[in-house]
C-alpha cells in the first residue's frame, strides 16, 4: 500500500479500512494532541507563562516541568497553571472529537502516552483507555509510599485563581494523606511512577483485547508517535502486524509516517497533519455512504 503515489489515495486506503476493520487499536502519541492545538511553546507558552519566561528564560512548556524552582509555592503556580491549560482546558481543534465519530461505531482501543486526557473529554468509552504514561488530572505521594492516587482538579483550579507573583499560598501545597511528604504529578518520569488500581485495570482490558481478535482483521492505527517512547506502542504495533495475518499497520505523523519493508505490503503510512488528515477521512466517509445512498 506505501507503493501507491498520493496521499489523498492513501487516505482512502485508509478511509476503507477504518471501515472493513473488525477491530481498531489506536495508538496515540503527543502529535495527535499538537495536531488538536495543544502546542507546548510559541504562542501557546507566551499566552500562559510569559512571567515565567521572563524570569527564568524557560521557552516552552515541558522544560519548565523540570526547573528548579525556589519554593513549593512558586512549583505549585507553575503546576497548577500547566495542568489547568493541558487538562481542563478544551482543545483549540477538534481532532480528537472528530477521530471519535471515525471509530465510535466499531470495536475499538486506545493505548496512548499521552497524559493530557483529551481521548475522554472527548467522549471516548473510558473502559476503552489505557493511559500509559500517566494523568495531569492525578497527583499521588512524590515518595510513592502507597499505590493510590488522587483527583486534583479543585485544587488546581484554586491555584490557578489564587496565585500571585508567581506563587501560590502555602495554605494551598499538596501533602501526603500518609506519610506528610509532598504530593507531585502522576506522570512516569522516574521509578516512583504509582500505577494504582485504575491503572492496572485498563493494562488487564487491554490485554484482554489483544488476546481476544489476535485472529481478526485488526486495523493498527498509530497516530503522532514519535520516536522518544517506541517500545509502548511503534515496536509492538509493528510486531503484532507482522504476527496477525488479517492485520494492516497505518501510521498518520507529520515527518515521521514509516513502516518496517517486511511489513510494507499491509502498511499505509501518511505524512501530514493530523487534524487534516481526519478531516479529509471525514469527508471520504460521507461521500461513500452518500453514494451507496443513492446507488
Amino acid at each position: 500500500m506505501r507503493s501507491i503515489d498520493g496521499s489523498l489515495r492513501r487516505i482512502e486506503l485508509l478511509s476503507i479500512e477504518l471501515e472493513r476493520a473488525d477491530a481498531i487499536l489506536i495508538g496515540a502519541g503527543s502529535g495527535l494532541s499538537s495536531a488538536a492545538g495543544l502546542t507546548y511553546s510559541g504562542e501557546r507558552f507566551d499566552a500562559y507563562f510569559t512571567d515565567f519566561r521572563d524570569r527564568y528564560g524557560i521557552h516552552d512548556m515541558y522544560s519548565g516541568g523540570f526547573y528548579p524552582y525556589r519554593s513549593l509555592e512558586e512549583y505549585w503556580a507553575w503546576w497548577s497553571r500547566h495542568i489547568f491549560v493541558n487538562r481542563y482546558m478544551d482543545t483549540p481543534k477538534p481532532v480528537y472529537r472528530r477521530l471519535l465519530e471515525l471509530v465510535e461505531e466499531k470495536d475499538y482501543f486506545v493505548l496512548t502516552t499521552n497524559v493530557d486526557h483529551c481521548f475522554q473529554k472527548a467522549g471516548f468509552d473510558k473502559r476503552r483507555l489505557f493511559y500509559t504514561q500517566g494523568d495531569y488530572g492525578l497527583w499521588q505521594c512524590s515518595k510513592a509510599c502507597h499505590d493510590k492516587t488522587y483527583d486534583n482538579e479543585a485544587a488546581v483550579r484554586k491555584m490557578v485563581e489564587s496565585q500571585e507573583g508567581m506563587r501560590i499560598p502555602s495554605s494551598l501545597i499538596p501533602y501526603c494523606p500518609v506519610c506528610g511528604k509532598p504530593m507531585a504529578m502522576n506522570l512516569r518520569v522516574d521509578d516512583t511512577f504509582v500505577e494504582d488500581a485504575g491503572w492496572h485495570e485498563a493494562a488487564t482490558r487491554y490485554a484482554r483485547f489483544l488476546n481476544e481478535r489476535n485472529n481478526a482483521r485488526v486495523l493498527f492505527l498509530e497516530l503522532g508517535v514519535g520516536g522518544n517512547t517506541p517500545s509502548i506502542i511503534k515496536f509492538p504495533f509493528w510486531s503484532m502486524a507482522r504476527r496477525w495475518p488479517d492485520s494492516v499497520y497505518a501510521c498518520v505523523n507529520q515527518g515521521e509516517a514509516y513502516a518496517p519493508d517486511d511489513i510494507a505490503a499491509k502498511s499505509i503510512c501518511i505524512d501530514g497533519d493530523i487534524c487534516a488528515v481526519l478531516a479529509e477521512l471525514s469527508s471520504s466517509r460521507e461521500a461513500r455512504h452518500t453514494s451507496l445512498n443513492h446507488s
